[in-house]
């Protein structure tokens, strides 16, 4: 079974798990990357700001005011974690939502004969925005296609697929399901020398690594909040000249200036304030260290993608020693994310066994409609998810382990 890993440049596991009131009540959370859990500091400063008096933004009055300085630190703390500018956050609800708004905005300005590229890697949500987007306009739909041995999503393929034709390259920076992570900056460069933009989803990828969009060369990058311990909150980043070409329907009334011509509604602002106590339990997961808050949010999450490395390679080790079980995913370089079956045992069932032994995992096509299809398991129930995150240890992969041992017994 797994053996204990350190990282002392991030993790005491003991003192982080501590902070999560949720993990003290005995079940192992293998359910990471269907949404985390959420820690002390963040449920703090959720409560702490409607203790405060909390009223709609752009008032005269001192609870107006502060929800102002809420969205602003929301914005700063968002473009902290990925390394774009809070000029540039556009915050909903979640990633689908917002890339259905902005797919609608883009292909405003698509016509017959121009074309998009997607890819089957990717999450539903960074896939039918889009082709229902070009259908509407008639717009051409172009696919980048997984590698079914390797899982990888090889670049090579988006040089004969992006021309002078293609307008956006909708692609993952990490698979929910395989754990794949393609080579952004790379298939952004293709993108960009043929002139077209570059949406990236980063919801899978951000809790696992840092993040540079400007690196990456991402015109668009989203993700998701509840992902990396923090509330319900999506956000697309991009720059701000960008945004600023941009022309979404909106209210009358409602504000012209990017970013806030892209957010409808009234904001949930106690939850943005989680958002930034999301982003500080970050960036302090490297106790001591010093440097600007994105400074110690790069280090913290190098660290962070050292140590569910390793926890990983253990997982992977132990379920690909049961020979009964089936893994699926093989990149060289991946989030850590196990797909697996487990003999003649329908995902669901296995979803459920491990459920009684007090372990969280999820079964299913999770959302991966084009991978389960190109993997030819869609229409057996797809397989069985378990994904780690920063707060899980040995002993929740010793748990796990043991319980699907057990069902081969």
């Amino acid at each position: 079974m797994a053996k204990a890993v350190a990282d002392a440049a991030v993790h005491d596991p003991r003192r982080v798990r501590q902070l999560f009131p949720s993990l003290q009540d005995g079940y192992a959370y293998l359910d990471g990357a269907a949404g985390t859990q959420v820690p002390e500091p963040v449920i703090e400063a959720i409560a702490n700001a409607y203790r405060s008096g909390l009223s709609n933004t752009d008032g005269a009055f001192p609870s107006s005011q502060r929800a102002n300085q809420i969205v602003s630190e929301c914005r700063e703390a968002v473009a902290d974690l990925v390394g774009g500018v809070p000029e540039g956050v556009v915050l909903g609800p979640n990633m689908t939502t917002l890339t259905y708004r902005l797919a609608n905005v883009l292909a405003s300005e698509w016509s017959p004969g121009d074309e998009i590229v997607v890819s089957r890697l990717d999450h539903d949500a960074n896939v039918r925005p889009w082709i229902q987007a070009a259908a509407r306009v008639g717009a051409t739909v172009r696919w980048a296609e997984i590698d079914p041995d390797t899982t990888e999503l090889p670049v090579e393929q988006y040089f004969s697929l992006v021309s002078s034709r293609t307008k956006l390259v909708a692609f993952t920076a990490a698979s929910n399901v395989l754990g794949t992570r393609p080579d952004v900056a790379a298939i952004s460069a293709i993108a960009h020398a043929a002139g077209a933009l570059t949406y990236v989803d980063g919801v899978h990828a951000t809790p696992h690594g840092p993040v540079d969009v400007g690196t990456w060369g991402a015109d668009f990058y989203t993700t998701s909040a509840y992902k990396w311990c923090g509330p319900h909150i999506g956000a697309v980043i991009a720059d701000p000249a960008l945004l600023a070409t941009l022309h979404p329907d909106k209210l009358a009334p409602a504000p012209d200036e990017v970013p806030d011509r892209f957010q409808t509604g009234t904001p949930p602002l106690a939850d943005y304030a989680g958002v930034t106590a999301a982003v500080g339990y970050l960036a302090g997961l490297s106790p001591g260290s010093s440097g600007t808050r994105r400074q110690q949010l790069l280090r913290a999450m190098t660290a962070v993608e050292t140590y569910e490395g390793k926890l990983f390679s253990l997982l992977l080790d132990g379920l690909g020693e049961m020979s009964p079980v089936t893994l699926y995913g093989r990149a060289s370089h991946r989030a850590p994310t196990a797909f697996f079956t487990v003999n003649s045992l329908h995902p669901w069932e296995v979803a459920q066994r491990l459920a009684e032994s007090k372990i969280n995992v999820w079964s299913g096509d999770n959302y991966a409609w084009e991978v389960t299809g190109a993997l030819g398991i869609r229409e057996t129930g797809c397989a069985v998810r378990a994904s780690l995150v920063h707060y899980n240890d040995h002993a929740d992969v010793d748990r796990l382990l043991e319980a699907v041992a057990s069902l081969l017994a």
